[in-house]
């Protein structure tokens, strides 16, 4: 049956991190790995209570959350969500997750061999849904700024010409970085100069432990597409996000959700909307979250092993770590799981391997208490590495002789 596969699903790659959580499975192994929110911060008890009421709106084919709804969304929650961000209703569509709104973008506005640039390092699962548009995938690095729009105005005028540019600006996914208030003024500006799109992913955006990232790219020009998702402040578990777009762009987005899935949840999106409704409680729960979030990543930033040195984090769910002195963080990770710990190594974040000597660790899923163990193993390990590479080299220098 495999001759007969289509060449999309013959190049289709696996996520990298997805194979890696399968490690985190061993018994007694502790994962600063998966980049999944903290199950503390899911507001069980206000969804159960928001489920038993969202039945109670029936319309002429029963109770609306059952039903076959608009594959736009529902009209509530996109009001909703145009309300929170300032734009309006035509403007947004709701996906199952960001994650759908995504592939829908790559596959509006995609064709095989055209240009596409990243981030590098990157998030995976974009790289995985933009590759199945088969892309020229161009990698732009990045610094504690974000993207570097530099280097990517400099590769413009060199004659590199995408159509789309994708970016997280706020705690970006590996490396925490905030895309700079200047730089996002200069992406936008590029756009617009060069005519490409921003596609402007922010999952991270209301998790911030200070101050909150600067405004949204599209607050700086038109060519821009946002993603949202109430995976982050609320469960992933609801699989609800959304894309706000040009109008122009949101109805052939509409038309290729429908061959997929005629309609996200109608379920899911009464659950959100009844919640993203009450700002008050959401205020308070968002605030809570990021005390969470805050406390774990501190623990994990105070027991941070010798050898490691952990980027500066500002909210979201990771941290960005590099290896003094250099090491294959591939190798070591082998060696980690076996003392009982697992994180993603840099090699995961780019298009063809990433930054050998870094590597991510979350601090999502763990509570203080695990967090520090998980930094205790994480240096055990170093320890061990660094032995077995001395013997190594002992070992090389008497066989020399």
């Amino acid at each position: 049956m495999e001759a007969l596969l289509a060449r999309r699903a013959r190049a289709a790659r696996s996520s990298v991190i997805r194979d890696l959580l399968r490690l985190t499975e061993r018994p007694g192994v502790l994962s600063l790995a998966g980049g999944l929110p903290a199950p503390a911060t899911f507001p069980v008890e206000r969804i159960a209570e928001v489920t038993s009421n969202v039945f109670d709106l029936i319309g002429p084919t029963g109770p609306i959350a059952l039903q076959y709804g608009p594959t736009e969304g529902d009209g509530e929650l996109r009001a909703i969500v145009a309300d929170r961000h300032g734009v309006d209703v035509t403007q947004v569509l709701i996906t199952a997750g960001s994650q759908q709104a995504l592939d829908l973008v790559a596959r509006v506005l995609i064709d095989p061999g055209d240009t596409v640039v990243v981030e590098a390092p990157g998030y995976v699962g974009a790289i995985q849904a933009l590759r199945a548009s088969e892309p020229n995938l161009v990698g732009i690095e990045v610094d504690a700024d974000g993207m570097r729009t530099d280097v990517l105005a400099d590769r413009l005028a060199g004659g590199l010409r995408p159509k789309l540019v994708y970016t997280v600006p706020n705690f970006q996914n590996p490396t925490g970085a905030v895309l700079s208030l200047e730089r996002r003024r200069h992406l936008a500006e590029l756009a617009e100069r060069y005519g490409f799109v921003v596609v402007e992913d922010d999952p991270y955006g209301e998790l911030h432990f200070d101050a909150a990232p600067p405004p949204p790219i599209r607050s700086f020009g038109e060519h821009v597409i946002g993603l949202g998702s109430a995976s982050k402040i609320l469960a992933p578990g609801l699989r609800v996000g959304w894309m706000i777009a040009p109008a122009s762009l949101v109805g052939p987005a509409v038309r290729l959700k429908q061959a997929a899935d005629l309609h996200t949840a109608g379920l899911s999106q009464r659950i959100v909307a009844a919640l993203l409704a009450d700002r008050e409680w959401l205020a308070g729960h968002v605030a809570r979250s990021r005390e969470v979030y805050r406390s774990q990543a501190a623990a994990l930033s105070a027991a941070i092993p010798d050898g490691l040195v952990a980027a500066p984090c500002r909210g979201g769910l990771f941290l960005w770590v590099t290896t003094e002195p250099e090491l294959d963080t591939d190798r070591l990770l082998t060696v980690a799981v076996e003392h009982g710990v697992a994180f993603v190594p840099g090699s995961a974040f780019g298009l063809d391997g990433g930054p050998a000597a870094t590597m991510r660790l979350s601090y999502s899923t763990l509570d203080r208490d695990q967090v520090g163990d998980a930094a205790a193993r994480l240096g055990e390990a170093l320890d061990h590495m660094a032995a077995m590479t001395c013997q190594s080299s002992f070992g090389g220098v008497r066989s020399s002789r």
